[in-house]
């Protein structure tokens, strides 16, 4: 059985794919190029007053933590309703803002005034109107605007080596704000485009891949973590070779920080760099940091696809590069942000932070798996493999 982009965005739009996998271009840039050092947290040369749109969910804590490793000073504005589940303690030294950003008066109230802030990470912008307030409103008052976007913008995954300026992804109703599979892309194309025009080219476009590590609730990247702990033979997707791309929620903060220290504008693909992760090297980073008798066992693309095993939701991380639409997938070059500061971490560091948190998560968490396999049909399909191989 064939299956196309199409019948890919319509699996996910009816929850047996992924949320918001959406189809993505894609940067040229040194492949396999060496991975730049990445200096130790520290002082910055400049402390700044930052403001965080958001802060409480996955990305949000980490900002957090790395601005205030940094010296700054972070205030944060969000509704008050998530409660942190990382880094808890250092919400005592950061102020709270409350309010609905989707509330233009509300935003008006906390927001409003003279006060100052030399930048503002916005991680919670999934409508153009609600940049267009809080950018509006605080133009003349900050010096630098990060908007957390996604390399779903992008309008298709079929070329290797495109870059950021490949044409994204649009929508016929751009007033919407009923974020889908098919809305959240274009969606947030139009939220950069809205910080650029409003910011008048002070703003950062950051467009992560699939954010994993300590905090992520996910289990896109853990349910790899999680599965290889518990041990057994493990199916897995392809031949191993197809390349992947990931960003450690670590070097995504440190990154968007680094961007608001330096102001520096643009728009930014931020994960693995190009051809530096196959879905063999990610699995066998985190078999390597994982104390158990893990037997990968990997099949046929196509064959998974006829036995309706879904990419990237049930074989997380993973689109099968013949999947049409999507012959680019897993190798987008990263040269315009790493031009720009961006470092990442090896596969090994990222597998072994991950675990270290998600083994602290308490059973009934851990066995409640947002994404991935469940287990009995990931033993019928290694069962029919076997039959099939024979």
């Amino acid at each position: 059985m064939t299956r196309t982009r199409r019948d890919v965005l319509a699996a996910a739009a009816s929850g047996t794919a992924a949320a918001f996998l959406a189809p993505a271009a894609f940067a040229s840039g040194a492949v396999g190029a060496p991975r730049p050092a990445r200096a130790p947290l520290g002082p910055a040369d400049e402390p700044l007053d930052i403001l965080v749109m958001g802060g409480t969910g996955f990305l949000g804590p980490h900002l957090i933590h790395v601005a205030l490793e940094r010296g700054h000073t972070v205030t944060m504005f969000n509704r008050g309703r998530t409660e942190p589940s990382i880094f808890v303690d250092q919400y005592e030294r950061v102020e709270a803002l409350q309010g609905d950003r989707r509330d233009a008066d509300a935003v008006a109230a906390a927001l409003g005034g003279d006060r100052r802030w030399h930048a503002v990470l916005d991680t919670s912008a999934y409508y153009p109107r609600v940049v267009d307030v809080a950018a509006g409103l605080l133009k003349d008052r900050i010096e630098h605007y990060s908007l957390i976007s996604t390399i779903s913008v992008y309008g298709e995954r079929n070329d290797v080596g495109m870059d950021e300026d490949a044409p994204v992804a649009t929508i016929e109703d751009e007033t919407t704000e009923e974020v889908t599979p098919l809305s959240y892309g274009p969606l947030k194309a139009l939220c950069e485009a809205k910080a650029t025009e409003v910011m008048g080219g002070r703003a950062a476009n950051v467009r992560p891949g699939l954010i994993v590590g300590k905090g992520d609730n996910t289990d896109r990247y853990t349910y790899w973590v999680d599965r290889i702990h518990r041990g057994g033979r493990v199916l897995a997707p392809g031949s191993g070779d197809d390349y992947t791309q990931v960003i450690d929620v670590r070097d995504l903060a440190e990154f968007t920080v680094h961007l608001a220290e330096q102001r520096t504008p643009g728009t930014f693909n931020v994960v693995t760099p190009q051809a530096d992760l196959t879905m063999a090297k990610m699995l066998g980073a985190i078999d390597e940091v994982t104390p158990s008798d893990a037997e990968l066992v990997w099949t046929d693309a196509a064959w998974l696809m006829e036995q309706g095993v879904q990419p990237w939701q049930q074989m997380t991380a993973w689109v099968p590069p013949t999947l049409p639409g999507y012959e680019g997938f897993g190798q987008v070059s990263t040269k315009r942000a790493i031009d720009a500061g961006l470092t990442t971490r090896t596969a090994k560091e990222t597998a072994q932070a991950t675990l270290d948190w998600w083994l602290t998560l308490p059973d009934e968490r851990r066995r409640n798996l947002r994404a991935g396999l469940p287990a009995e049909r990931e033993a019928e399909v290694l069962a029919a493999w076997d039959a099939r191989e024979g």
